[in-house]
């Protein structure tokens, strides 16, 4: 008994159907979506450490002119540093922030110490720190300032803290 064998593929399977319907079926389709989703996923990835890092930032700077407030307020330069600057500076957390020189950060820290002339014990002192912030550098989107500001009251007269931005 022989038994012939045609050369026809199973029913059911891809390659029995006309090349119209092999054309309708969803295979790879999955695969397009996320290929075509995947840059803007990554774009919001990005985005998202962006304003984490620019949000650390700025509470650093406000961290930083409320102890350089105070500081002024009791007319104090830490030992080891010439100015009050200078040493708010140098307790910046990252050394980006203090001293730039990166892709988001291109300058040193501004501090300014803001009193009126003749001021005496009572008196308002304010400290304002100061950096320029680049988004996303490899996409160049924008730059902005982060500014933290504080403000007290002298305690004592000014002899070695003077009004000045460096």
């Amino acid at each position: 008994m022989h038994i012939s064998r045609t050369d026809t593929p199973p029913a059911g399977t891809a390659a029995g159907l006309p090349l119209r319907r092999r054309l309708r079926g969803e295979s790879g389709v999955a695969i397009v979506e996320f290929a075509l989703i995947l840059p803007f996923l990554c774009l919001m990835i990005v985005l998202m450490l962006d304003v984490g890092r620019a949000f650390n930032y700025w509470i650093d700077t406000t961290h930083l002119a409320a102890e350089g407030a105070r500081l002024a307020a009791v007319d104090k330069v830490p030992t080891g540093s010439t100015t009050l600057q200078q040493f708010i500076r140098s307790k910046a957390s990252t050394d980006e922030l203090a001293n730039g020189g990166s892709d988001w950060i291109k300058d040193p820290l501004e501090v300014c110490v803001n009193s009126a002339a003749g001021a005496k014990v009572g008196d308002p002192v304010e400290v304002t720190v100061t950096t320029s912030f680049k988004w996303t550098p490899l996409l160049g989107i924008a730059t902005s300032e982060i500014h933290g500001s504080a403000t007290m009251r002298r305690e004592v007269a000014p002899n070695h803290v003077t009004s000045v931005c460096g």
